[in-house]
């Protein structure tokens, strides 16, 4: 599928949130160096509400921020989180001190990330609650309600929530309001053309001109059906009897009704989408309050479309009907407040430098095997093994379009190269533990998704808070890693057979362990292949989290992306200690 993009499409993300900013810098600004905005004009002295997730769903999340709606939005990588240091900072510029709610979909990255993100907002003394988004019935069962992913419904959430916020409601208010919503929205959708995300080759997943494929994610995630073609009226009475029975549906109940464009289908389509469904509707005696016909969360040109149904009371179509606007969203009369363009100064034009880290020659204390690593050897170490993931990254894709979504390699990257820029500034430090935790960080705070968290706590956790050292023995090297393992299932909940990193993390930590006495080599050369096995491994397995796990017996065979970069960071690491290089 041809796109328009630029040759470097590692800054698509700045340059789509710049020509937005651009074009609507009446409403908006930019939250500092971050990629997140703010309302210019938001009420005052009120709680603050701050939504956010992927790129790559517009206008979902970006276009749902101003007046009755969000005050702020956190803007992570292509199909992925955002990071938590730019939720944090998001979230301090809209505080007003009457606490902030974070509304996401519920994504194992966007939850990770959004934690963190509380935990840093806590530590400043800004309350803060969030509410995750479950409308995607087809992805989870009623007694895995938590694992069911957020999509169209986010809209609806986001709606009555910042309608709850400007009238002013108390905090928990707000968050009980919010959760109603949250509770009474359910959302099937069916897929009639794959979409791709920038920078990948491949669709991300695979459909047959003749095929759809009910209950299909935003990502690309499995769905509960796939069937040939049919006529729209069919598909809608498909979906109209899931959606019914899921919300046990009756005459007389007042609702709320969204059509929405997964990215390509026209309005002609969706029109007819609505045709059909409000048929079945008034038969069956359902008394529609509110309906939209519309594009609002995407995945870049993804056929199909989705439905939404709101179920309301008296207190929730307060808030529905509440007037709000943005250039993508809006209801009532609310046009105005608007900052006239004369008073607006201009912005310096954002530059985007696509060689912003430097090629560096890799060095070694000596020649020959290692028995240690000083300062110096790690902060090389960390740079090459972050060469080796970037020139993966085509290879990472590869594996992570099988049963996920494609992003890994590029996220991986993107991480490994701000390590690297980091790393490259490090010269003359002497406390080797500040490496690894300087690594971690710059992955951390720059990856997003689920994969930030995670592989930046590989090289933070073990790191952090670690008494100055001038070098690492084989212990300290496996004693820091058992620290991140550790640091990393408490987070992440995964165990060995849940198909993630730690199937190749967690026996690479026992190998360690296992041969700590051997020293820095052999004890590398017996994780590498514990790795090795492990990725191996999860070729066995059925995915237990991300999106692979809606896939359940389909994503056997295939290895996981993250066990994968594991393995190959263990290899890295092995062919510098012993020379290789």
């Amino acid at each position: 599928m041809k796109k328009i993009l630029n040759a470097d499409v590692s800054n698509v993300v700045d340059e789509m949130l710049a020509g937005y900013l651009a074009a609507y810098k009446r409403y908006y600004k930019k939250i500092g160096d971050y990629n997140a905005i703010q309302y210019r004009n938001n009420r005052k002295d009120k709680v603050a509400l701050v939504i956010g997730g992927g790129t790559g769903h517009e206008p979902l999340f970006s276009g749902f921020c101003g007046a009755g709606l969000a005050d702020a939005v956190a803007c992570g990588n292509i199909c992925a989180s955002p990071n938590p240091e730019l939720i944090y900072e998001t979230a301090k510029a809209v505080d007003q001190g009457k606490g902030v709610l974070f509304i996401y979909g519920c994504y194992a990255g966007d939850n990770l990330n959004f934690d963190m993100a509380e935990e840093m907002c806590q530590a400043d003394g800004i309350r803060t609650a969030h509410v995750r988004v479950w409308d995607d019935f087809a992805s989870a069962p009623k007694e895995r309600i938590t694992d069911r992913r957020g999509i169209a419904g986010d809209v609806f959430v986001i709606k009555v929530a910042g309608a709850a916020c400007d009238a002013g409601l108390e905090f928990d208010e707000v968050v009980r309001i919010a959760e109603k919503a949250r509770d009474n929205i359910n959302t099937i959708g069916v897929a009639t053309f794959p979409g791709t995300l920038p920078g990948n080759d491949k669709p991300t997943f695979e459909l047959a001109d003749d095929e759809m494929e009910f209950g299909m994610g935003l990502h690309g995630e499995a769905g509960i059906e796939r069937t040939k073609m049919m006529s729209a009226d069919d598909m809608v009475d498909r979906m109209y009897r899931e959606i019914k029975a899921e919300m046990n549906l009756k005459e007389g109940d007042r609702i709320a009704v969204m059509v929405n464009g997964l990215g390509s289908t026209p309005l002609l389509e969706l029109n007819l989408v609505y045709y059909d469904l409000h048929k079945r509707l008034v038969k069956d005696g359902l008394i529609i309050h509110d309906a939209e016909i519309k594009v609002y969360c995407t995945c870049m040109e993804m056929g199909g479309f989705s439905i939404t149904i709101l179920r309301l009371d008296d207190e929730l179509i307060r808030y529905i009907d509440a007037p709000c606007y943005s250039p993508y969203y809006a209801k009532g009369e609310l046009t105005g407040g608007v900052t006239p363009m004369e008073e607006i100064e201009e912005e310096e034009e954002v530059e985007f430098d696509e060689n912003d880290v430097e090629a560096a020659p890799i060095t070694r204390s000596r020649e020959g095997e290692l028995d240690k690593l000083n300062a110096e050897d790690a902060r090389n170490m960390l740079i090459y093994i972050a060469d080796k993931i970037i020139e993966k990254k085509p290879y990472l894709t590869e594996v992570d379009s099988a049963i996920g979504d494609g992003d890994h390699g590029i996220g991986m990257a993107g991480g490994m190269q701000k390590a690297k820029k980091k790393l490259l500034g490090m010269k003359g430090e002497e406390n080797v533990y500040q490496m690894f935790e300087t690594a971690g960080r710059a992955m951390l705070m720059s990856m997003g998704g689920a994969s930030g968290v995670i592989f930046g706590s590989l090289y933070l956790a073990g790191a952090k808070d670690m008494e100055p050292k001038a070098a690492l023995s084989a212990g300290d090297l496996a004693d820091m890693e058992k620290k991140s393992l550790a640091a990393i299932q408490e987070r992440g909940k995964a165990e060995v057979g849940d198909k993630t990193m730690v199937d190749a993390l967690s026996p690479a930590v026992d190998a360690l362990e296992a041969n700590r006495e051997k020293g820095l080599l052999e004890m590398l050369k017996a994780a590498e292949e514990a790795a090795r096995q492990g990725m191996e491994n999860t070729k066995q397995y059925i995915a237990k989290f991300g999106r692979a796990k809606s896939l359940l017996e389909r994503a056997i065979g295939h290895q996981d992306a993250g066990a994968t970069s594991v393995y190959l960071i263990f290899q890295g690491m092995r062919e510098f200690v012993e020379g290789s290089i």
